[in-house]
Formats: C-alpha cells, sequence, structure tokens
C-alpha cells in the first residue's frame, strides 16, 4: 500500500506561565491511501492539536510531518496554502458555511480559489450534492437545511475540490446520534468508492469504529493502534 502520511517523532510543546505542556510528545504513525483513519481520545489528548500538524495550520516543536513526500513542517505559509487548496479537503465541526450562499454555491465555493469558469464549478458542486443525496436542497440556503443535511453540504464541499486527503474534526460534534451514524456510513462510502484517504478527529469510540484503522491518544501519545477486521473485510470483498 502507498504510504500518504507519515509522521516521525513529532513533538509539540506550549509554554504556560512557568510550566512546558508537552501536547504531542513524540508521535509516529503512518497512514495509506484509500485508508479512514481515526485519531481517539478525550478532551486535551492532543488529537487537535495531531490533526492541525497533519494539515499545516501548526508548526511542530520538533518531528517531523511527510505528506506525499513534501515536509509540512519545512513549508512557507503560502506553500502551504497551495498545498492544502491541491491536496486536501476539511470538514467541520461547525459546518462552516456561508449563510447568505445556498447549497450549490457553498458546495462550488472552494474551485473559484482555483479560478474555474462559473459553469464548471457549479456542475462539479451539482453532481457532489447528487453524491451525499442532496438533490432537493440545492437551492436552500443553511438556515433552510437540518443539521445533517448541513454536514452533507459539507462533505460535498470537501470532496468537490477531489482531494487526496480529507481532514475531519469532530464532523459529528453538533448531530444527534441517528444523523451522526448518517453522516460516518456516508463518510465510510466516500472513501471505499472513490478512494480518498480520510482522517478523522473524534472522542467517540463508537464513530471511530466506521474506520480502518483507530489511533488512541492519551496525553500526546500514541497508545494503542486497533484495527477495524470489518471495515477491512468490506474493503477486500468491494475489491473481488
Amino acid at each position: 500500500m502507498e504510504k500518504v502520511i507519515e509522521v516521525k517523532n513529532l513533538f509539540k510543546l506550549y509554554r504556560v506561565g512557568d510550566s512546558i505542556v508537552r501536547a504531542l510528545n513524540g508521535i509516529n504513525l503512518s497512514i495509506y491511501a484509500g485508508e479512514f483513519c481515526a485519531i481517539v481520545g478525550t478532551s486535551g489528548s492532543g488529537k487537535s492539536t495531531l490533526l492541525n500538524m497533519l494539515a499545516g495550520l501548526e508548526k511542530p516543536t520538533k518531528g517531523e510531518v511527510v505528506i506525499n513526500d513534501e515536509h509540512m513542517e519545512k513549508l512557507k505559509e503560502d506553500q502551504l496554502v497551495s498545498f492544502r487548496r491541491d491536496h486536501i479537503g476539511f470538514i467541520f465541526q461547525s459546518f462552516h458555511l456561508i449563510g447568505t450562499m445556498n447549497a450549490l454555491e457553498n458546495v462550488a465555493l472552494p474551485l473559484s480559489f482555483r479560478g474555474e469558469r462559473k459553469e464548471s464549478r457549479l456542475k462539479k458542486a451539482d453532481a457532489m450534492l447528487d453524491m451525499v443525496n442532496l438533490k432537493k436542497h440545492k437551492k436552500h440556503l443553511p438556515n433552510q437545511m437540518s443539521g445533517g443535511q448541513q454536514q452533507r453540504v459539507g462533505v460535498a464541499r470537501a470532496l468537490v475540490v477531489e482531494p487526496e486527503i480529507i481532514f475531519a474534526d469532530e464532523p459529528t460534534g453538533n448531530l444527534d446520534s441517528h444523523t451522526s451514524k448518517e453522516v460516518m456510513e456516508l463518510m465510510q462510502k466516500v472513501v471505499r468508492e472513490q478512494n480518498r484517504t480520510l482522517v478523522m478527529v473524534t472522542h467517540d469510540n463508537e464513530l471511530a469504529a466506521y474506520a480502518d484503522r483507530v489511533f488512541h491518544i492519551i496525553d500526546g501519545e500514541i497508545v494503542k493502534i486497533e484495527e477495524n477486521r470489518t471495515c477491512r473485510e468490506d474493503k477486500r470483498n468491494e475489491k473481488v
């Protein structure tokens, strides 16, 4: 399997008064193409800090984050912006939809940053909304949709740029349990059918069970890596 993310001896230290807090304390991990991975931990465990490091949103105190052979910790800010635009999609807990734009316009927005023509980006956004089962909601504003529907728009927006890697930060944190299940099944489907690599941060072990592998983080250290055999077997059966 092709390795798309590699983290080597990663540390992130913060100074709080006279104390040093180790948010990350020597993380090592590898993530492979087409894999759905979950990083699980309680509040303050370091999981969100790790996701920020992977996405190049924060610089490590020490260590390496290598994505597609690019060292994220060595890139300048304009290079990081360009790299994220070309290779990475984001799904947020709070949806981050623009209230004055309808679903179609929200999904098409990232393509405008690439300079795509309006006709082209609306056509791609339209297809993505079909894929996430929002055919009847394309002209709806965010306040006309449920939380689950808004998160589906968020998933479509992350996918429209055809990213190799998707980072999801507590993507069901604002949803009820039934809607959370629907969104997780959708994300699982996306990974399998489109061969995307998805890295999700969550505090919920039940949601993590949808992933192929689960990295458990406590006090800035990976303490256990679980492999979900059911997910692996499903993938193998799809390829047969």
